[in-house]
């Protein structure tokens, strides 16, 4: 089996210790891609420079709304001009967050538009970050079309999934699908077209069962794929085999 990662933190620094280790278990489980999503100015470097040490890993440039604290002016114009001189999959992770209250909703959408301009302009597709904001990240897709890309850790409803998916966009789906308490998320799952969904990790963060407390890894994407194929009644190796086709397809990465 194939498998991507469309959603892992690979440059955080809970891997520095072990990321080598990490990446030769993660190809041992049959992980052969994974797209590292930036958060903020400041770590693109470290991150570049990790993609470019591996062909499975794949970089993704953006400005996350949940660190609006550390995000400058003069992040949108340095955004454009290192896609421009780097290889770069997608833009992300950049979205909505109405959960964290604090943040300034006004500036995350003027940050947000800005960057779906940007991505526009460069043809690439965007990682989503949404909480509590389907509403308005849809809306602002409408405004601002883009060439698709992926909602990351899909937990909205079924008729606000079909919008995404008439966006272009699939649906990523992580951890928490591994854990029976989810019962809405894994009933989404099991209605969702094969077609509409990605597999991803979220690493560090948002754990699969079997290792809840520790730190995730992208090792444990087998881990999600054997939740879809129970909730779907499906044969995990056909699952693999599609939703990495899917991720290819969104990201417009060679069809394996």
């Amino acid at each position: 089996m194939e498998l991507i990662d469309t959603h892992c933190h690979l440059d955080c620094p809970e891997f520095d210790p072990d990321r080598a280790a990490v990446l030769g278990r993660t190809r041992a489980a049959g992980v052969r891609g994974l797209v590292i999503p930036a958060i903020h100015r400041a770590g693109w470097p470290g991150l570049l420079a990790l993609c470019e040490t591996d062909a499975d890993l794949y970089p993704a440039l953006g400005l996350h709304p949940v660190y609006l604290d550390q995000h400058q002016d003069a992040d949108l114009p340095a955004l454009e001009r290192a896609i421009a001189d780097h290889r770069v999959l997608a833009i992300g992770e950049i979205g909505l967050d109405y959960f964290e209250r604090e943040l300034d909703r006004e500036r995350q959408q003027a940050l947000f538009e800005a960057q779906l301009a940007i991505a526009r302009a460069a043809d690439l597709p965007v990682l989503l970050h949404v909480r509590k904001a389907h509403a308005q990240v849809l809306a602002a897709l409408k405004r601002n079309p883009v060439r698709g890309g992926i909602a990351h850790a899909f937990s909205g409803g079924l008729a606000e999934a079909r919008r995404y998916l008439d966006l272009g966009f699939a649906l990523g789906f992580g951890g928490m699908l591994t854990f029976a308490r989810s019962t809405k998320l894994r009933a989404l799952a099991a209605a969702l077209p094969c077609g509409a969904i990605v597999l991803e990790t979220d690493a560090p963060d948002l754990t699969v069962a079997a290792h809840q407390g520790e730190r995730n890894s992208p090792e444990y994407l087998p881990d999600v794929l054997a939740a879809l194929a129970q909730v779907r009644g499906e044969d995990p190796a056909g699952l693999a085999q599609r939703t990495s086709a899917t991720a290819r397809r969104v990201l417009g990465l060679p069809q394996g």
